[in-house]
């Protein structure tokens, strides 16, 4: 995590005219920066579609394909509907993660913005008749942005829920997602946050969403996903 962050502030003040502060790194922010990988959707059968599918893009430089949120995110879902009714899906592949890419004009690159449109038609596909939620986390919430906003109007319309948590395109997108309905949204900017007010400043704070994506985030997906 240390190395982590000395890469992620090297990265921003070399690509940023903002300034980056120094961050105190704690033991419980290290342990924050572990992730794991669900390909469920890829994998799975249109002979046996689930109840409720979710496509998550993790934040910069995280491990696996769903990162320190999806994975929670995910869980929660399982426990909800029945870890069989559920696919879980990150976004991986040409989404590299990379710090870099925060920087351009959409927050992270066309290849990956790309990757994860073609996830989600693919969820439309291969099962139409199931629901579909998104959400993303820092770059991956810029990048689940742009993704549902360049989705055709009949596919953007089957994701009935989307969490993005540390938007980076926060105050740019004026706390919304293009060509979205805004009760299908719910974005989590905790205090402190700097990425949510323009800028690429990271702080402690854009560490901290672990609760909520562990609790208020599914509340949200499950009251749009429905019993």
């Amino acid at each position: 995590m240390k190395f982590f962050a000395a890469s992620l502030l090297a990265t921003l003040a070399a690509a940023s005219p903002i300034a980056v502060p120094e961050i105190n790194i704690s033991g419980d922010l290290e342990a924050r920066q572990l992730g794991s990988s669900k390909s469920e959707l890829e994998s799975g059968s249109a002979s046996a579609c689930p109840r409720a599918i979710l496509v998550f893009a993790r934040g910069s430089t995280e491990s696996g394909n769903l990162g320190t949120l999806g994975a929670p995110l995910g869980d929660a879902l399982e426990r909800k509907y029945g870890a069989a009714n559920v696919w879980v899906q990150g976004v991986g592949g040409p989404y590299r993660a990379t710090l870099g890419d925060n920087v351009l004009p959409r927050g992270s690159s066309p290849a990956a913005i790309a990757e994860m449109v073609r996830l989600l038609k693919l969820a439309n596909t291969k099962c139409p008749s199931t629901p579909v939620v998104a959400g993303g986390y820092s770059q991956g919430a810029a990048l689940a942005a742009a993704a549902i906003s360049d989705l055709d109007t009949t596919t953007r319309n089957k994701v009935v829920g989307t969490v993005l948590f540390g938007y980076t395109k926060n105050q740019q997108n004026r706390g919304a997602i293009p060509n979205y309905p805004s009760d299908r949204l719910k974005v989590f900017c905790a205090a402190g946050d700097l990425v949510c007010t323009g800028t690429l400043t990271i702080t402690a704070a854009h560490l901290s969403y672990g609760d909520e994506a562990r609790g208020e985030a599914p509340e949200f997906l499950i009251s749009k996903l429905g019993n």
